[in-house]
């Protein structure tokens, strides 16, 4: 697929797919006749993948080493001459295990800052419908 449909699929703009190109976190798969890039449904999972991280404070670098991570772990093939050694497949399920813990953490701040948040704006539209002013908006609620 053509970057705009990506764009469409994955809620990025076209800028900021590129910038990902230019960091390394996804490759177009082809190439146009035209020399445009062509994009798979691994690519647009890779592009939702960053997409996701980026909300939750990861910075690229570590989008990239993530990706990396999976990456090798879905390469391998146990049995055959393309199985990571253990202690490498260790390595890396350990470190996607950081990252899932890192989110879950994240997540529960998000969550934490949003009930605060839907607090303040129950105060205020309690303030705004008890006629007594803004003021009360602002007072401390215990």
């Amino acid at each position: 697929m053509q970057i705009g449909e990506v764009a469409a699929r994955t809620e990025l703009s076209l800028r900021t797919i590129r910038q990902y190109e230019d960091a390394g976190l996804v490759v177009p798969s082809a190439r146009s006749e035209g020399g445009f890039p062509l994009y798979t449904e691994a690519d647009v999972s890779r592009l939702l993948v960053v997409r996701r991280m980026k909300p939750l404070g990861f910075t690229t670098e570590e989008a990239r080493d993530l990706l990396t991570a999976v990456d090798r772990l879905g390469a391998d093939r146990p049995g055959t001459d393309g199985e990571l050694p253990p202690a490498e497949r260790a390595v890396l399920v350990a470190r996607v295990r950081v990252y899932e813990q890192a989110a879950t953490e994240r997540v529960e701040a998000l969550r934490a800052q949003l009930t605060q948040a839907e607090e303040f704006a129950g105060s205020l539209r309690e303030s705004l419908g008890s006629g007594s002013g803004a003021r009360e908006a602002v007072r401390p609620r215990h």
